[in-house]
Formats: C-alpha cells, structure tokens, sequence
C-alpha cells in the first residue's frame, strides 16, 4: 500500500523560505527550482515548498505544521527554543508541557507553524 512521502509547504517565496528552512533545520536543498524546493527527510520523504503557479490569481491558503520530534528529556526542547530564539524566529507559542510531553511553536515567514515535541 503506498504511503504519503511528501509534505508541502505553501509560501509566498520558496526561495526565501528555502534559506529560512535551511538555517532553522541545518539542511541543504535536494531540488530547487522558482517556486518548488524540497529537502530529503531521509526515508524517502521529502520537505516541499511550494509557492504556487506563476498564474495564480489568488494566494494560498498558508495553513500546515511541520513538527521537529528530538530525543531526549524537556531540557532539550527547551535548548532548542533558545537556539531558535536566538536566530530571531517569530514565536507563537513559549515552551510548555503538554499531554504528550515539553513543546513550543514558532512561525515561518509566511505565519506556517513548526511544534518542537520529543519523540512519541
């Protein structure tokens, strides 16, 4: 039975939003062109940005979230926000304990959240 192994990402600037997701996670783009880049997630997934046809007359809707699970206990998640944090990401939502464990939420460039949780 196939499985889901891309998950897109809608922006207003791959370009811009490619740099931005390069630095936030220390990774290199797989293929690049205007407004599609992916990066390989390892597994056979792939990361896509994606800002549309050139003749869209409407924006995209920006409305997903990726998620960053790390090993580990809440202090690691809480390394991760001050890391972010000092690279000047837009928090939405501080580092808290939920049901399943420490997280937070932060924005990208076009509002699309990122949860920080450890793994399941």
């Amino acid at each position: 039975m196939p499985t889901p192994n891309m998950f897109i990402v809608y922006v207003t600037d791959a370009p811009a939003s490619a740099r931005f997701y390069s630095d936030l996670f220390d990774m290199s783009a797989k293929f690049v062109s205007p407004r599609f880049i992916t990066f390989d997630l390892g597994g056979g997934n792939d990361l896509a940005l994606w800002s549309g046809h050139a003749d869209q007359e409407r924006p995209v809707p920006r409305t997903s979230e990726v998620c960053l699970n790390l090993p580990g206990g809440p202090e690691v998640i809480d390394e991760k926000f001050e890391q972010w944090v000092a690279q000047g990401v837009k928090v939405v939502q501080e580092p808290h304990d939920a049901v399943f464990g420490r997280t937070f939420v932060v924005a990208d460039p076009d509002g699309n959240l990122i949860r920080v949780a450890p793994v399941d």
